[in-house]
């Protein structure tokens, strides 16, 4: 069943007697008699796209509606906002009475009401960039090399991979001033901005509105005036969709993100990047399920029909009424990616937690939050949020899927999962980590081990291995241990690091990783039978005796898993 917010019986009644026109999806009942040819709707891009796959050229859900049914929506509403084949519905405007019509027409299985708010940027509001034309500094610019190496992209260099080939439609409020920075200079000369569209007026002219969606758009494309590239894939062709109307038409984004989804589909994308969500002003924390919202239907859909699906996971981590990722990076096949701070390698306080509702993973993935990009007026400042962790890690997996064309969008996903700093191991903070470009293809090596798990008689001890960092004493001075600390099995989501004396950084363990700073961190997390996280944390390594869990904690079921120095371990409860 479509699952759009609507309003209660009670709502309706009192509806009824408003005269006013309001917002209504109407559910077509078949799309008996329809004919379609693939091959003239779909540009050639597109029907590549799913022979690559090896996905249908078209299914019912590619075709149109019945134009009967259409005639009879439109003689019947004041007017129609979005015709939806992947739906079979049409959103309009109507009166209650209209609307009483609508649902009494023969080819009409429901009418619903329309409501919410409006779809916001996931970028951070208290670290909005200046619009200024300061000279870039040397810091600048060691984080603009910084946040695409992170990812792998001296790897990427040296396989000469830039995601040339790929198609990436990326949906925003607007891309204010891009047809006229240098940061895209190389982009507009090479015509690789191959199709625009605002749905919002209606108009092939993106470039005006809000400039969120530059400042996206260069953590893929852009460049620095010295040639250094602000994200990975800048080599691949755009689609630019207008997705957010400034004037707040309260359920409106949501319905243009359906519309350029299916436009990104018939134009051939590859990929979608999404750097918009939902949160409280539309919908319940408990909603966030990956099928109670139109976005992340439509965006299982788009990865149904082989398209990546790239989505911020949003920025209310330090909001305690939400916390978690928004829609549609709710969605099951979304890529949700959450942000980490270029300094530590962890979790932003700002960058939304999972699990969804339903008690997946999310996010999926992490990049930096952090990040200089390009911004309207010509000029370059650093900017917060998973906005930007998001089109960072969509630039990635353009290029990985530049190597292997025959991948099928979630064999993509899961290979860029897998390739993660952290695999197999996950957190509701970071995900599996930063994807890694050393990574893909090839599987990830077995490290040796480097911790051991000791039984006690009300413990569970995690010692890490003298040889995997020899300068650490079993116990480290500034502490003493405290077998029932609680404190060390924190609540969910409090994974900030304990300092806890001097520390050193570990190197690498394997080729082609990349180490963050202070990266000599301990994860560990207790998890239930079906995987679900009940406790995790993140600690910060002084002493070889790292952990001590109260064996009252567990319960028959669970798993213990500890990761360190790139190996994870595991410890199931009998």
């Amino acid at each position: 069943m479509l699952s759009l917010p609507w309003a209660s019986p009670a709502a309706l009644a009192q509806t009824a007697t408003d005269p006013t026109t309001a917002g209504y999806w109407v559910e077509l009942r078949d799309k008996a008699g329809v004919s379609f040819n693939p091959g003239t709707y779909f540009t050639a891009a597109a029907q590549l796209r799913r022979q690559r796959q090896h996905l249908p050229a078209a299914d019912s859900s590619d075709f149109p509606v019945r134009p009967d049914y259409l005639r009879s929506v439109r003689q019947h509403a004041d007017s129609v906002l979005l015709v939806s084949r992947w739906f079979n519905a049409v959103a309009c405007r109507a009166t209650p009475a209209q609307a009483a019509a609508l649902a009494q027409l023969p080819g009409v299985r429901r009418v619903l009401p329309l409501a919410g708010a409006e779809m916001l940027p996931a970028a951070c509001p208290a670290a909005a960039p200046s619009v200024s034309n300061r000279p870039i500094s040397a810091a600048d610019r060691q984080l603009a090399r910084r946040q695409t190496r992170s990812l792998g992209a001296d790897a990427l260099r040296q396989a000469g991979l830039d995601g040339k080939g790929l198609r990436i439609a990326v949906f925003d409020v607007g891309f204010s001033g891009a047809n006229r920075h240098a940061a895209f200079q190389e982009l507009f000369q090479q015509k690789r901005v191959v199709a625009t569209y605002d749905f919002a007026r209606r108009t092939p002219d993106v470039f005006h509105g809000g400039g969120h969606g530059t400042e996206v758009l260069a953590c893929l494309a852009g460049r620095l005036p010295d040639g250094t590239p602000l994200g990975l894939a800048t080599g691949a062709t755009y689609l630019l969709a207008r997705t957010e109307r400034m004037q707040r038409e309260i359920y409106a984004e949501e319905l243009d993100w359906l519309a350029a989804a299916e436009w990104a589909d018939r134009n051939g994308a590859d990929i979608i990047n999404s750097s918009l969500g939902y949160t409280a002003r539309r919908y319940f924390p408990e909603q966030m399920n990956g099928s109670s919202s139109l976005v992340a239907r439509a965006a299982s859909l788009a990865a149904r029909k082989g398209m990546l699906v790239v989505s911020a996971a949003g920025n209310d981590g330090d909001n305690d009424d939400w916390r978690t990722v928004g829609t549609p990076a709710d969605a099951d096949s979304v890529l949700a990616v959450g942000g980490v701070d270029p300094e530590t390698g962890l979790h932003l306080d700002f960058s939304a937690y999972g699990p969804t509702a339903d008690r997946r993973l999310k996010p999926n993935v992490a990049a930096f939050g952090t990040v200089l990009t390009a911004t309207p007026g010509g000029s370059y400042a650093r900017v917060d949020g998973t906005s930007f962790s998001s089109p960072l890690v969509a630039g990635l997996a353009a290029c990985a899927w530049q190597q292997q064309r025959g991948l099928t969008a979630m064999q993509l996903f899961s290979q860029l999962q897998q390739s993660a700093t952290l695999y197999p191991y996950y957190d509701y903070a970071h995900g599996y980590g930063l994807p890694q470009a050393g990574r893909l293809p090839r599987p990830v090596a077995t490290p040796p081990p480097t911790l051991d798990f000791v039984v006690l008689d009300s413990l569970l001890a995690v010692n890490i291995r003298p040889e995997a960092l020899q300068p650490l004493p079993l116990y480290a001075d500034s502490l003493s241990p405290q077998p029932e600390d609680t404190r060390r099995v924190p609540a969910v989501g409090r994974e900030e690091p304990r300092p806890a004396g001097s520390t050193q950084a570990a190197a690498p363990r394997e080729a082609g990783v990349v180490a963050l700073p202070a990266a000599n961190y301990l994860y560990w997390h207790v998890a239930d039978a079906r995987g679900v996280l009940r406790r995790y944390e993140v600690l910060e390594v002084s002493q070889r005796a790292i952990l001590r869990i109260p064996r009252r904690t567990l319960q028959p079921g669970d798993v213990v898993r500890v990761y360190y120095l790139g190996a994870t371990h595991s410890f199931p409860v009998l």
